[in-house]
């Protein structure tokens, strides 16, 4: 009799132990991508943006939040165009490839358009708005308002801001070449508004999934866009 009372007890505290987290063999979290990458650092909002190949210029973009541990899904799988000559883990100024890595959001968008309801600060976009391309400038891959009409003290490759309605209704800044700025290595890394076509090396959505993205987005959650093909995205 003694031995049934003590077995009985041995499995309810064993069942007590599972239903408490007891079995620390068992994962908490179901796998994901974002659970995949090398480092996701203090992020709680990710996007990423997986290629099928390096050569490609289309891939699929996908926010997930974090909680506890552990990440989901929180928006998305939508299509986005790339660079026009694809992913690069070696941009350059001017190659047209679209950056592979993980970055952060610069703490300022804009748009043409008025501000949709973002988290972040917004200006909007007027004639004079530049995003400085030329390497040789002190303001290079920053951005820099000068006189309307007025030729810019710096080597300009595409007009101002305010000439691309379409693509820059609305933008977030990708945290591409920006700490430190290193001369040549590639400026203007946007996700913006698409123009059905692959881009000069930003990432672009439909307008109404780009604006889903940018009211999401919330700078205390520190958030990362990490790019990347199907084979090399877990390296970031």
């Amino acid at each position: 009799m003694a031995r049934i009372v003590a077995l009985s007890a041995c499995v309810g505290l064993c069942a007590a132990a599972s239903a408490g987290g007891g079995n620390r063999g068992v994962p908490l979290c179901l796998p994901t991508l974002p659970s995949e990458l090398a480092s996701t650092g203090s992020a709680q909002q990710l996007v990423t943006v997986v290629a099928r190949r390096s050569s490609s210029t289309q891939g699929t973009l996908q926010l997930w939040g974090k909680s506890g541990d552990c990440w989901s899904s929180a928006g998305g799988p939508w299509p986005a165009w790339l660079g026009e000559r694809g992913v690069s883990d070696h941009h350059r100024e001017g190659d047209h490839t679209t950056p592979a890595g993980a970055y952060g959001f610069g703490p300022v968008m804009y748009g043409i358009a008025p501000n949709p309801g973002v988290g972040y600060r917004y200006r909007r976009i007027v004639c004079g708005d530049w995003w400085v391309e030329d390497p040789r400038s002190p303001y290079y891959n920053r951005f820099r308002h000068e006189r309307c009409n007025a030729a810019p003290p710096f080597r300009v490759t595409s007009e101002d801001l305010s000439r691309s309605p379409t693509a820059y209704r609305h933008l977030a800044v990708i945290g591409y070449n920006t700490d430190p700025i290193v001369p040549g290595r590639g400026s203007g890394i946007f996700l913006h508004a698409s123009r059905g076509r692959p881009t000069l090396g930003c990432v672009s959505l439909e307008l109404p999934n780009l604006v889903t993205v940018l009211r999401w987005l919330r700078p205390a959650s520190s958030p990362l866009i990490v790019v990347g093909t199907a084979a090399t995205i877990r390296r970031y």
